[in-house]
């Protein structure tokens, strides 16, 4: 096996990480269906979710989560998509992340504990925390 990434697939792979930023569900959608990996990372451990979910995209979360795509998967840093849409205020994408089953107590920080820190109370009662 060549050390070497395929060019093709390193341009395919940026293209489907950009369509998780810019929360493209359908094409998302398309080609995870197509056979692209719902759990594919980043260099960083960033998932399509964790992109989709940090960006404010909740119907790409959706989709995601629909073909499989693991809701509580940490980045390198241990931080969950959860956690991450609970620092970015997308409420919308945190209530599709705990629908497909995220854990508000994954991940380093958590997203119970991102949401102290913040002081968002309305979320701590969604997770069941005080």
């Amino acid at each position: 096996m060549s050390e070497t990434p395929d060019p093709e697939v390193i341009e395919l792979a940026s293209k489907v990480f950009d369509l998780a930023r810019t929360g493209d569900a359908e094409a998302l959608a398309a080609y995870v269906d197509a056979g692209v990996p719902a759990n594919l990372t980043n260099d960083r451990g960033d998932s399509l979710v964790m992109l989709a979910a940090y960006h404010g995209h909740a119907d790409a979360v959706t989709a995601l989560l629909a073909r499989g795509a693991d809701a509580d998967r940490a980045n390198d840093r241990g931080q969950t998509p959860l956690a991450g849409a609970v620092f970015k205020g997308e409420d919308a994408v945190v209530r599709a992340l705990l629908a497909g089953g995220a854990n508000p107590e994954a991940g380093t920080p958590s997203a119970v504990d991102t949401a102290r820190m913040f002081g968002k109370a309305e979320l701590l009662e969604l997770f069941g925390a005080s």
